[in-house]
């Protein structure tokens, strides 16, 4: 039986007089082609004043089909005590800065999008290290998207968004088959990298990207 994520942490932290928990995740960091995406997701305590069945065996988006995400992330929108925001970077932003570096800002973006007024609030990332330059407390979790339910939910709205803009990118940059492995490193991709060089959308930095017949 695959474990979901859990409630436990946001509870105990709306319990020591916290507001606002903010989870936030990405997707699209081992991508060879196009942006990181962002997600950063407000839970308020009227949350809990329900209980959502339609949400219940929600997990980390990675663990997930495409058709699941979009129904968990159909349902996330609908939910009161929910707000969240989407920030991106870029190709040239991560071939000039590296990817860790570049999506800390992409981070601290997709927080400030979500407008919070009153700061008593606390931000939940996946992973090991903190988010730079951030007004808010903040605390990393290792395997977070598993663990966590708010962070869990920002993995799928972020994976939704960033397949969306894939797939609106095969039709802008058509034959490397984007809209079926949204940039990640697949023997497809691969192939039709040799075949037809990268576009502005692929990673330069990045190793099996090959330079020749770079399209401006």
């Amino acid at each position: 039986m695959v474990k979901v994520p859990h409630k436990t942490l946001e509870r105990k932290l709306f319990g020591q007089g916290y507001e606002h928990i903010i989870g936030v995740d990405e997707v699209g960091m081992g991508c060879l082609a196009g942006p990181v995406v962002v997600c950063a997701l407000s839970v308020a305590p009227v949350f809990y004043e329900k209980w959502h069945p339609a949400l219940a065996r929600m997990r980390d988006s990675k663990l997930l089909q495409a058709h699941q995400r979009q129904h968990y992330a159909d349902q996330l929108e609908q939910i009161p005590g929910l707000a969240w925001q989407i920030a991106l970077c870029d190709p040239n932003v991560i071939d000039e800065m590296n990817i860790y570096q570049a999506s800390r800002p992409a981070m601290r973006e997709a927080i400030q999008k979500l407008e919070i007024k009153n700061q008593n609030g606390i931000v939940l990332i996946d992973g090991n290290k903190n988010i730079p330059e951030l007004a808010l407390p903040q605390r990393a979790i290792v395997g977070g998207d598993r663990k966590i339910w708010a962070i869990a939910a920002a993995s799928i709205l972020a994976k939704v968004h960033r397949d969306s803009l894939m797939m609106q990118y095969a039709g802008q940059y058509p034959g490397y088959g984007f809209e079926i492995h949204k940039g990640y490193s697949t023997a497809l991709h691969r192939a039709q990298l040799a075949v037809l060089g990268p576009c502005p959308l692929h990673r330069r930095s990045f190793r099996g990207v090959d330079l020749t017949g770079l399209t401006e």
